[in-house]
């Protein structure tokens, strides 16, 4: 287990539903995937690269809603900023959380 942290830690996490309207493989990298993913008007549009295309198709990303962190400091990446980080499970591969219910994109994860 990690080291605890408070609830203000906890509250300093902006995680929102984005909507991946965009996924490709990324040249030269055998494991990152380059989407482009919806967080509706406050937020708008962002690049953001997940190391997830070991267990998960670009194709099999497009149109999902998935949790994102939107407020960590953008990170350059193969000539680009990735700006957000995708919230995933798992210890030995990588598993997508969807909400249970239609939400819009850029709803608050709580």
């Amino acid at each position: 287990m990690s080291d605890e942290i408070t609830i203000d830690d906890f509250a300093k996490l902006d995680i929102r539903i984005g909507k991946v309207l965009e996924a490709k493989e990324v040249e030269g990298s055998d494991k990152m995937v380059r989407c482009v993913v919806d967080f509706g008007e406050q937020v708008g549009k962002r690049v953001i690269f997940s190391g997830v295309r070991k267990w998960y198709e670009p194709n099999d990303l497009v149109d999902k809603l998935l949790p994102y962190v939107v407020n960590i400091v953008p990170r350059p990446m193969f000539g680009e900023e990735s700006q957000g980080m995708l919230v995933a499970s798992g210890a030995d591969e990588a598993v997508l959380l969807t909400p249970d219910k239609l939400v819009d994109p850029g709803t608050k994860v709580h």
